[in-house]
Parts: C-alpha cells; structure tokens; sequence
C-alpha cells in the first residue's frame, strides 16, 4: 500500500512538472523569458510555479491539471502567489490545464472560494480565463 502510494504522488508530482516545463517552452517559443521555481509551495518563503518576463511584464503563475471538470487549489497556495507577486511586482495568475484543454490564465478574482479552498471549473475557466496567446499580447 506505501509502495502504490508513493508512486501515485511520484506520478502526479511528474504530471505537473511535465506541465509547468510545457508552459516555459511556450514562453521561451514566444520571446519571453521564463523559468520554474524548483520547490515552489514546499518552502517557507512565498513562490509560484513559474515567472514570465517580456521586458514589459512579469508574471507569477501557479499552474495545476485537473482530470476532472473541476480543480481545488488550496488557500496557502494562492496566499504564496498573491504575496510573492506583490514583493516581486508581478502580475499573478493560476494557470489551468483541463484534459484536452489549452491553457487557461486566469486572475484571483476569478477563483471561486469555498470554505477551504478556491475552486476552478471549466465552464468558469473558459467564460472568464484567457488563453496563452491573448496573455502574451
């Protein structure tokens, strides 16, 4: 039971790696500086996942996958992306990756909060989210 545990989180823990690194090649092919924060939401000091910069902008993106029609972040992680991204005067934004979905960018207004989470599903990340190309213009 340990043993199927462990790799179940070594694999979802790859999944999202997968994904970040997928996004920063999406940067990186748009002229856009990028690079993923190793240990990001497993240290003390606030983080995201990825920072972005064009020389004009600078994001701080949290990014998650989801299977479901529907993904939980948890409240810590969305406080360490609002307060690193006011220190570093960043532009903060959830990235989401729904199956057979592109990207969606979406800001903290736009996450719904539930009593121990915010909560994004695909009908409110498509109506309120952008895609990667309209956040790069």
């Amino acid at each position: 039971m340990i043993l199927w545990y462990s790799r179940c989180e070594m694999s979802r823990k790859s999944k999202g790696i997968n994904a970040e690194r997928d996004l920063i090649h999406k940067f990186w092919g748009n002229k856009w500086a990028a690079l993923r924060v190793a240990g990001s939401g497993s240290m003390r000091y606030p983080s995201a996942d990825i920072l972005a910069t064009n020389k004009l902008r600078r994001l701080a993106i949290e990014c998650k996958t989801a299977k479901e029609p529907w993904k939980y972040v948890e409240k810590e992680d969305i406080k360490q992306l609002k307060d690193f991204a006011e220190l570093f005067n960043a532009e903060p934004y959830v990235a989401v990756r729904f199956n057979r979905k592109e990207w969606m960018f979406l800001t903290l207004e736009d996450l719904e909060e539930t009593d121990k989470a915010f909560m994004i599903n695909i009908e409110k990340a498509e109506m309120k989210g952008i895609l990667f190309e309209e956040l790069i213009k």
